[in-house]
């Protein structure tokens, strides 16, 4: 190559950035929801920098075209659209911003945050949940989607594998379409690029936490899930190779926590060649702590749980979402039994597994009372250690939501409410204040210092480590106090002053500072001081001599006899 070649080479350099943006949401007051370390990672954004990479790698927009990938998730990072708009503008206005698993409580976010990129220019594609619930399910293009795509934002439907090319290169281009739909071709997971993001983005997360998803789809018919219309009733899944290699190109980065996303990973027809080939790893010494989805009828699985333990696995959640009868029939969860219920909890609780339960308030055979007794039957009967308390909520997507949509039943018009910590509809019995009421007391009930003692003297007996309970319990009270979700959680609120839900004004200085102060003076005094609390309580627990002795209704063994036949 002459050096006329070698500069012409150099001047036709390209540069295509792509911005993958996981939005989070508004709290009840307008300000974005944000932590100085998150707790639940996001899979979409792990799966969308994976395809990415992968994209980036093949050079697919030619070899003179350098394609940067930059993934950002909002609860853990500010994002600056200003510098975004600088980055895309300064690669001669060529660029793309996804915002990547949009939920319905995101989508307004992610809404507003588009706008402002639109405004000065730049090509943004919204996908997610949300979009391809709303696609799969309604006969009718939603307003809030027409309206994204009126101010040119493109809609993403179904899964990006063996798709994302397309749009990528429509972006280049420049002629990226109103809505790529691909709800009706849901791809195969077997080799196809896998999630991964960097550790520098990992280290955001409470213990440095990533996360993949093993298969997609569900067998199951809850008329509350966006699951089994959004990913299907099919399940797909990774190979044992990609899982391994998952988890290798992790450990080269020294990120060793895993949670996968399954909605159900107990309905993998692969799990125990994945749990084998874990397990053969970490004989390797290769490090692996897994955190798990499954349903409550997984100890009938032979080895399931015995394997789980051996693999790593050291938390679960377990979707239990009710204990009556009534409530489970009308809901389409046939599938859970609750004369099951202990077996399952004693299975996991044998292989020194914490176990959080997923429960739901607002079925319409609840009430007040029915919510109060069934919560202190948990509390009585259950060995769980973690109890996380969601609203029935009609998601966009599921089948509940389609039934009120069609049958023109309220639901509340903010889609920012739709995080499952807020009431969103009519019930036929409670007001919204009754509910939100039994829901609250519920809360404080099962994080009592009594129930939270008698959750430690449980642990205590068969080993789990003391500040693995402690801190969990902790993230649930400070998320009560914060007042959102478990997933939403995190360590250390930040709030941004300017950072406001658009139509709420920005506060005064002089108002917003010293009011974040406080607020952060009297959820930390409490938090330490509810740390120290149950250190003392821990400590108590393990001197007493007769500590290891300790039982209650919870840990007799489960039988056809259980009071939990009569539910």
């Amino acid at each position: 190559m002459n050096a006329a070649t070698e500069t012409e080479s150099v001047v036709n350099k390209e540069t295509f950035p792509i911005i993958l943006i996981k939005p989070s949401h508004y709290d009840d007051n307008g300000y974005v929801i944000q932590w100085q370390r998150s707790i639940v990672p996001s899979n979409t954004l792990a799966a969308l920098y994976g395809l990415c990479r992968d994209i980036a790698e093949r050079k697919v927009l030619g070899s003179n075209v350098t394609i940067v990938v930059n993934a950002m998730d909002e609860i853990n990072t500010r994002i600056s659209l200003n510098s975004i708009i600088e980055q895309i503008t300064n690669a001669e206005g060529r660029g793309l911003v996804a915002f990547t698993g949009v939920q319905t409580n995101q989508f307004p976010r992610a809404m507003d945050m588009a706008s402002v990129l639109r405004k000065a220019g730049i090509q943004v594609c919204i996908g997610g949940f949300h979009v391809s619930g709303c696609l799969a399910m309604l006969p009718d293009m939603p307003t809030e989607l027409q309206e994204a795509m009126d101010i040119g934002v493109s809609l993403f439907a179904g899964e990006a594998e063996g798709r994302l090319e397309t749009v990528v290169r429509d972006a280049y281009h420049g002629t990226m379409q109103p809505i790529y739909n691909h709800m009706a071709d849901l791809p195969d997971l077997k080799s196809q690029p896998t999630p991964f993001l960097p550790a520098i983005l990992l280290k955001r997360s409470l213990g440095s936490l990533t996360s993949f998803d093993a298969g997609r789809g569900c067998p199951f018919l809850c008329s509350f899930c966006t699951i089994i219309n959004v990913q299907g009733r099919k399940s797909r899944f990774r190979s044992d190779d990609d899982i391994e290699k998952i988890i290798r190109e992790n450990a080269a980065q020294k990120i060793h926590r895993f949670l996968i996303t399954d909605d159900n990973f107990a309905r993998n027809r692969d799990w125990e060649k994945i749990f084998d080939r874990i397990i053969k790893l970490r004989e390797e010494g290769v490090k692996v702590r897994l955190l798990l989805q499954v349903d409550a009828m997984c100890h009938r699985i032979p080895g399931f749980i015995e394997k789980a333990g051996r693999a790593g696995v050291g938390n679960v959640f377990i979707g239990l979402e009710s204990i009556n009868k009534e409530a489970l029939i009308g809901s389409g969860k046939r599938q859970n039994n609750v004369t099951e219920y202990r077996k399952t909890l004693q299975a996991w609780r044998n292989e020194q597994i914490m176990t959080t339960v997923g429960y739901i308030a607002g079925f319409s055979s609840d009430t007040a009372d029915s919510i109060a007794h069934d919560i202190d039957f948990i509390q009585r009967e259950l060995p769980l250690d973690f109890l996380q308390l969601s609203y029935l909520t009609p998601l966009p997507g599921s089948e509940d939501h389609k039934k009120l949509h069609e049958a023109g039943i309220w639901m509340d018009p903010d889609m920012n409410k739709y995080d499952l910590n807020h009431v969103t509809t009519l019930h036929p019995t409670m007001s919204a204040d009754e509910l939100k009421k039994a829901h609250n007391s519920a809360m404080g009930s099962f994080y009592s210092d009594k129930q939270v003692e008698i959750r430690f003297r449980r642990a205590h007996v068969i080993g789990i480590k003391p500040y693995r309970m402690i801190m969990a319990s902790l993230w649930y009270k400070a998320c009560m106090l914060e007042g959102v979700s478990g997933p939403d959680g995190g360590i250390f609120r930040r709030k941004k002053r300017v950072d406001r839900r658009p139509g709420l004004p920005i506060e005064s200085p002089f108002i917003f500072y010293p009011k974040l102060v406080g607020e952060i003076l009297h959820h930390y005094s409490k938090l330490t001081l509810l740390a120290l609390k149950y250190w003392r309580m821990y400590r108590a627990i393990k001197v007493d001599p007769d500590s290891t002795k300790y039982s209650d209704a919870a840990l007799f063994p489960a039988g056809e006899a259980d009071e939990l036949s009569d539910r």
